[in-house]
């Protein structure tokens, strides 16, 4: 039985991963916040995936069958939640803004030092009451599940510089650019043009975890004015490509 797989003994646990190593598809009996202390973390799931960098913080509740992968050396901390404490961070996977009162509190919680229970639970309150308070952050790209939807989102995820519009690549799937549109709403709750900015965001943070430039890794992911990209990954993640490369790189 791998160590992700069984059920929860140890309340919190910690994990260094390297460049690009994922976990197997594991449950846990327990909600849990996974922190990134250094590195960047994706959290798959069957309906989509989920991005966090270091200032980020993914919620998992109880049940949900996901995988981990790094990008970057990556320092993962979990922290696991009795079910009467997790109520306020809701029942599905999302991605929290952290604050520096709830990062200090999940590297105590991992940290070496033996802590009560009495204390360990107040820690986790005080990381559940900043996390809960900052809301989702927009760091989720869902996953369709209709076969033309599939063959649409791998089309743009094989070439993001590709400004194909969803009518053209319609045709190349055999689908009206009306029946992708309404699947589109369906299945993701985004326009396509929505999806595809999206994903481009999370491909960025990946580049920019791995050293590339902000101008190179707006070209890449499908920019061709770097501002646009600065502006669009600024209003996602937070803080602009540069200074978000910087903290990936000088760590």
């Amino acid at each position: 039985m791998d160590k992700f797989s069984h059920k929860t003994t140890s309340p919190e646990l910690i994990h260094l991963l390297g460049h690009d190593e994922r976990t197997p598809a594991h449950t846990h009996d327990l909600g849990h916040l996974v922190y990134p202390a250094t590195g960047v973390l994706s959290l798959v799931t069957r309906d989509g995936s989920w991005i966090a960098p270091s200032n980020r913080v993914v919620w998992v509740p109880a049940g949900f069958e996901h995988q981990h992968r790094a990008h970057g050396e990556t320092d993962m901390r979990i922290v696991f939640l009795p079910d009467g404490m997790a109520e306020p961070l809701g029942p599905y996977p999302a991605v929290l803004a952290t604050t520096p009162l709830a990062r200090e509190s999940l590297l105590a919680l991992t940290g070496s030092r033996q802590r009560s229970r009495e204390g360990t639970d107040r820690l986790r309150l005080v990381a559940i009451d900043e996390l809960s308070l900052t809301g989702e952050q927009p760091l989720y790209l869902p996953e369709p599940h209709d076969d033309r939807l599939l063959a649409v989102t791998q089309l743009v995820e094989e070439d993001l510089s590709n400004v194909a519009t969803l009518a053209q690549l319609g045709r190349q799937v055999g689908a009206s650019e009306r029946t992708l549109s309404r699947l589109f709403q369906q299945e993701t709750g985004m326009t396509f043009r929505q999806w595809r900015a999206e994903l481009r965001v999370h491909r960025a943070l990946l580049l920019l975890a791995d050293g590339r430039s902000v101008y190179e890794t707006a070209a890449e992911c499908g920019w061709a004015n770097p501002n646009s990209f600065i502006t669009a990954f600024t209003a996602l993640v937070g803080m602009s490509p540069g200074r978000y490369r910087h903290s990936m790189t000088s760590k």
